[in-house]
């Protein structure tokens, strides 16, 4: 089964829009067709993101629907350090090194994401670097 690191921007796409490519790929991991790996910091990302005030207001997010998406998160992905040093990697984003990481540690098949810092690096190491519609495709033709 295909292990992927899901960019914070994915995630909160998927919250913001139930309709759109995000929300399918989260209902695909809900459906247990791929793992999620994710670490402590990317967690924590996805958590102060979703409770920025703009985002809550503007979606009407309560915190306990946050609090839902967070534990679901920690409980159902498979959980790494996320600490190999990849220092360096994204210098026009130091922040997103923490996919980085997190692929390497979780020995992922992929990242998906929709930012475009880490999209034109195209590939990390070994690992594919893709969107969330390269990803549906991949997993639809791995699953067919």
């Amino acid at each position: 089964m295909l292990r992927v690191v899901v960019d914070t921007n994915v995630i909160v796409s998927s919250v913001l829009s139930r309709s759109g490519v995000p929300a399918l790929l989260m209902n695909a991991w809900r459906e247990r067709r791929f793992i999620m790996v994710s670490s402590p910091a990317m967690i924590e990302e996805a958590r102060a993101v979703l409770h920025y005030p703009h985002l809550q207001n503007k979606y009407s997010l309560t915190d306990d629907e946050i609090d839902q998406i967070i534990s679901l998160l920690e409980r159902d992905a498979l959980i790494v350090r996320g600490d190999a040093n990849v220092s360096g990697a994204l210098p026009a984003d130091p922040e997103d090194e923490i996919f980085l990481s997190c692929a390497l540690d979780g020995e992922v098949d992929c990242i998906v994401s929709g930012d475009r810092h880490l999209l034109d690096l195209g590939v990390f190491g070994e690992i594919p670097i893709l969107t969330v519609q390269e990803f549906m495709s991949r997993l639809e033709h791995s699953s067919a």
